[in-house]
């Protein structure tokens, strides 16, 4: 993977809480986006390259994107249901 993930701890609490299948619908997003985080995720606003989302089926995520650190941090997820 080209970009190190991190997460916010009450989104990281947010990803333990959900079922499974939302659950691994997740984690295989977000590693598609630690490998090229633009082209795998969405913009979120104005598409700086620095903010975006993820969505998944039952999950909205929004990211940050540390270009020189190489980082990739979940700030927030929602859980659609």
């Amino acid at each position: 993977m080209a970009y190190r993930l991190k997460y916010d701890l009450a989104a990281e609490a947010v990803h333990d809480a959900l079922p499974p299948e939302a659950s691994e619908r997740l984690s295989l997003a977000l590693a598609a986006a630690c490998d090229d985080p633009i082209a795998s995720t969405e913009p979120y606003g104005e598409d700086d390259g620095v903010v975006r989302m993820i969505v998944t089926e039952h999950v909205i995520g929004v990211l940050l994107v540390g270009q020189i650190t190489k980082t990739l941090t979940v700030l927030q997820l929602s859980y659609t249901g």
